[in-house]
């Protein structure tokens, strides 16, 4: 009874197919139309510039002629391309490194402050400067004058604080002078001087208004028994006609701290130091010697390091790329670092941990997904880095600091060799395809947690 009720009723008919909707209920078409455009200026802007290059680097100069692998054999090569590989790898090294470690300290170090905020403003703003404007700011930075170059300004400055500088890098005796040249920049008395002698030592080629400021009013030496005394001076006095030639007038000035030397069968037997008026005084050991004025009276003032010189310019540049993205690093790290569980930490503080362990030992492997992120943006970043190595570098070291994708504008612009500067734009996208893959397949597998 049941299977003929069951064989009388008649079978569902199969349900009509659905159209293929998306996770978030939009047609399949719908959301390809809307991609449409997208795709579009995807494939015009970055595949196709793609496909060219790779096609281009192949060809000639003249892009009539196909060069086969001559354009990728000139990347290891030429020494342009070579220098600027060279820098490249200094860059992906260091910079990342440098930026993803001070953004570690730094977002550690303003969870324990009140003024954390202001000063994480602080570091972040550079991100707001662009390229062009770090550049220009940092290539005033960098000036060798110190009364431009903020760098060599404080340089200079801590350096003069351990080796004060000369005062009288261009003094030198004058006419009819009892001083002579005694070779490597130093001036020695023509004669010798004996016990009771006041001794002259003029010296001229200082400019009056750079003269010390606590210089005083030159004073001719008085005679002092069995000792040597002198006077060294500046003999010059403004005015045509003011003044007599090797005699202390009275709008001279003295050489405060000249350092003043007894000289004795090619020894040092006693020196002495000048004072605000010029004013020396020696002992009878003295006596019988020649009087020197050494080299280091007349060294020129310390003007700093050439931090755009070719030995410095690519860690200067590196420093001024720091500057600017300590920041971004730091705010990502600082994000992952208020996302941290806090119960871990203090846990091993309460199992005796000191802060340095509890950093190394916790903080830091919570952080390793962080850090790697902003380590490879980084990398990839320093990769294209152009604007500050352009701006920064002079003319006369830009050699020197050249990168891939510096080379890559000069080859195709300056040198007119589209087919090498091409080259180098596929060598650089085969190096950042790497450090891409890295950063999705560890997106991907941090998705799956």
């Amino acid at each position: 009874m049941a299977s003929d009720k069951a064989a009388g009723t008649p079978k569902a008919a199969p349900a009509a197919p659905r159209s293929r909707k998306s996770v978030t209920g939009t047609r399949a078409t719908v959301a390809a139309l809307f991609l449409l455009p997208a795709l579009v200026l995807l494939g015009a802007l970055v595949v196709y510039p793609i496909g060219y290059s790779v096609i281009r680097s192949f060809y000639d100069q003249s892009g009539d002629g196909f060069a086969g692998i001559d354009n990728y054999r000139a990347l290891f090569t030429d020494d342009g391309i070579r220098t600027a590989l060279k820098n490249n790898v200094l860059w992906v090294v260091f910079a990342p490194t440098v930026a993803t470690a001070l953004g570690l300290v730094f977002a550690v170090l303003t969870e324990r402050v009140r003024w954390g905020t202001a000063f994480k403003l602080v570091v972040f703003m550079p991100m707001a400067i662009s390229m062009l404007a770090a550049g220009i700011i940092f290539r005033l930075v960098y000036d060798q004058d110190p009364d431009k170059g903020v760098a060599n300004a404080v340089w200079v400055g801590v350096h003069d604080t351990f080796a004060q500088s000369s005062a009288f890098p261009k003094a030198h005796p004058g006419r009819e002078s009892p001083l002579e040249p005694a070779g490597g920049g130093a001036f020695v008395t023509r004669g010798t001087v004996s016990a009771g002698d006041t001794v002259s030592l003029p010296l001229v080629g200082v400019a009056p208004d750079l003269m010390p400021d606590d210089a005083e009013p030159a004073a001719a030496a008085k005679p002092e028994g069995d000792r040597i005394t002198g006077t060294t001076w500046q003999d010059f006095t403004r005015g045509k006609g003011v003044g007599t030639l090797n005699r202390v007038d009275a709008a001279e000035l003295g050489y405060p701290g000249m350092r003043i030397e007894a000289v004795k069968d090619g020894e040092v037997v006693e020196t002495a130091t000048a004072g605000a008026d010029g004013t020396f005084s020696l002992s009878s050991k003295a006596d019988g010697a020649r009087l020197r004025l050494p080299a280091s009276n007349f060294d020129a003032p310390y003007n700093g390091l050439d931090w755009l010189g070719p030995s410095l310019v690519t860690p200067a540049i590196i420093g001024s790329y720091i500057w600017m993205w300590a920041g971004f690093a730091m705010v990502l790290i600082a994000a992952g670092l208020a996302g941290m569980p806090r119960e871990l930490l203090e846990a091993a503080r309460v199992d005796g941990a000191n802060e340095w362990q509890v950093f190394r030992r916790i903080t830091v492997p919570l952080l390793a997904p962080v850090l790697a992120v902003v380590a490879v943006t980084l990398m990839i970043n320093v990769l294209k880095v152009f604007d500050l190595v352009f701006i920064i570098a002079p003319g006369s070291s830009q050699d020197d600091a050249n990168v891939l994708a510096l080379e890559l504008y000069r080859q195709g612009f300056s040198a007119d060799q589209p087919g090498i500067a091409s080259a180098i734009a596929v060598f650089l996208l085969l190096l950042v395809i790497p450090v891409m893959w890295f950063n999705v397949r560890r997106l991907r597998r941090e998705v799956r947690r």
